[in-house]
């Protein structure tokens, strides 16, 4: 019983992954792997449109892109939330480029042709941590439509 106890308190003194913050690419990209996650199907087409879209935004090379994935892919799995990417976006962008961001999510929610009810409401989850307004939400996804 007091070993469990001395366990206890020891795991509260250790360093959590769950605690470090991300660097900005690894935030957008989690954001990004989530909406890929969403419907539970990870396509072809939302792999490929993941790439590109890291690729171009930030000027990386394909492998580059897919290390961030990678990366990406398992801070968010060490996540309970997504407060801490959104927190890591809203310390380094204005409302405009928050909008960007919403709409690359909506793109790749556009990737395979169709766009997942599960999809749109990790979009709009992210939406409302982005402080970004319903009007600029809806711009954003009809912008992601057109393209």
């Amino acid at each position: 019983m007091l070993e469990n106890l001395k366990r206890l308190f020891n795991s509260f003194n250790e360093v959590t992954t769950e605690n470090e913050v991300p660097d900005f690419k690894t935030a957008v990209a989690a954001l990004l792997v989530e909406v890929m996650r969403a419907d539970d199907e990870l396509q072809a087409q939302e792999q490929e449109m993941i790439l590109a879209l890291l690729q171009k935004h930030f000027g990386l090379s394909i492998e580059e892109a897919s290390t961030l994935v990678s990366d990406a892919s398992s801070s968010l799995d060490d996540a309970i939330d997504y407060y801490r990417f959104s927190k890591q976006i809203n310390d380094n962008t204005s409302a405009e480029q928050r909008i960007e961001i919403l709409e690359l999510l909506w793109q790749l929610a556009y990737a395979d042709g169709k766009l997942d009810r599960y999809e749109e409401h990790v979009i709009r989850k992210v939406a409302d941590l982005l402080y970004v307004t319903h009007n600029d939400f809806i711009r954003a996804k009809l912008a992601a439509q057109q393209e």
